[in-house]
């Protein structure tokens, strides 16, 4: 399958799975202390594929230019997580007096969109890259798109919006997912500058988001799934390179 085409597909699961987590939280029926474990093996997979496997592959685009542009893709995450939005966590439910006014809800959503279209760059770039890379990368983002869809199904309804609107702003994730992984489609050209991008946007996520949820924890079963997501990383590369 042509590079994009497989991009677009896996886009599309990726999109589902924040569709999925929306899901969780509008339905109340689903159990919710299970998406601590996609945070923490998100985390650490993330964490791993990020530096073992997008930053190598970035400076051999791009040079020694690829390290500038994976500090620009962190900092842009920066940026807009603690100048545009507010400071978030996964799973808000538990925090509704600090989401009570609707124009907190939308600053977190316009937050997690932007997470969400580097996803789908990262996707995308990936693949144009190698297909191993793609499929490593595809893995990582997938593992912490449901919890995604949780974090902003519950900010809309701690901050008052109806159950249709929460699962209606985690459809809004999916489709920015579709929006980067289109965009990388049709800047193709220049994944060298895509791919470096998309790491630093990725080491973020692990790394300034997901690792500190799972250190809120008490005792050490979320921070040996961590180990256990870097683990999975290695092997994988392990039996790819085997065959």
């Amino acid at each position: 399958m042509h590079p994009i085409s497989l991009s677009l597909t896996l886009g599309l699961t990726a999109a589902a799975a924040n569709i999925f987590g929306g899901a969780i939280i509008v339905q109340r029926h689903w159990e919710r202390r299970y998406l601590r474990y996609f945070v923490a093996l998100g985390a650490g997979f993330m964490l791993a594929t990020s530096i073992v496997e997008m930053v190598p592959a970035s400076l051999e685009l791009r040079g020694k230019n690829a390290a500038f542009l994976v500090l620009i893709g962190y900092l842009i995450i920066h940026f807009f997580e603690h100048t545009v939005t507010p400071h978030f966590h996964f799973g808000e439910e538990t925090h509704k007096d600090e989401f009570l006014h609707p124009g907190k809800g939308y600053s977190v959503l316009i937050g997690l969109i932007i997470h969400t279209f580097f996803d789908g760059i990262a996707i995308a770039s990936g693949f144009l890259v190698s297909e191993w890379l793609g499929w490593i990368i595809f893995f990582a983002v997938f593992l912490h798109k449901i919890p995604e869809g949780f974090t902003v199904a519950s900010v809309m309804l701690a901050s008052g919006r109806s159950r249709g609107f929460a699962w209606g702003s985690s459809v809004l994730l999916g489709a920015a997912t579709l929006a980067g992984v289109l965009t990388m489609a049709l800047f193709r050209h220049h994944v060298a500058a895509g791919l470096p991008l998309a790491a630093g946007v990725t080491i973020y996520v692990a790394a300034s988001d997901l690792i500190p949820e799972v250190n809120r924890e008490p005792g050490v079963k979320m921070a040996l799934v961590v180990f256990l997501g870097v683990g999975l990383l290695f092997l994988l590369d392990h039996f790819a390179h085997a065959q």
